[in-house]
């Protein structure tokens, strides 16, 4: 999770929303790293988790060749709950665990609002641990709209 606030602190400073994100591989290591780049680069879709997940299939695919998309065995560990967007993302790439710092109670779509990650509807469910220094990562995102007002 430090990692994650860190790369949320570069977002900060390039002025996206503060939000970081890793993703590790079974063993514990990092595929790929990736901080908000929608203010950067003008697309909406460019949420840290989105990025990472791209990183990460995109490192997996130039190691093993097919299926770098299926990210089974991986870890996302996210700085805030992850929006709809995003949870429906790790659904699809078939992420193993979510770690997330901050609840989103306004957008949040994996406890706050909706359940996307774990819906029994879906073909695919993610485990969730939550609160995982949640007041920091709260705390940079508050300081940051501070200093948008």
């Amino acid at each position: 999770m430090r990692q994650a606030l860190e790369c949320a602190r570069q977002a900060g400073a390039w002025g996206d929303v503060p939000i970081g994100a890793v993703v590790l591989d079974a063993s514990g290591a990092v595929l790929a790293t990736a901080a908000n780049e929608r203010e950067l680069t003008g697309d909406p879709t460019s949420h840290a988790e989105v990025l990472a997940l791209r990183r990460a299939a995109a490192t997996l695919t130039q190691r093993h060749g097919e299926r770098g998309w299926d990210l089974a065995g991986c870890t996302l560990v996210v700085t805030l709950e992850p929006c709809a967007m995003c949870a429906g993302a790790l659904v699809n790439a078939r992420v193993d665990r979510l770690v997330y710092g901050a609840h989103d109670p306004k957008a949040g779509a994996v406890a706050s609002v909706f359940d996307i990650v774990r819906d029994p509807r879906l073909n695919h469910r993610v485990e969730v641990v939550s609160g995982v220094l949640a007041h920091e990562a709260s705390d940079l995102l508050q300081a940051f709209f501070r200093g948008q007002r």
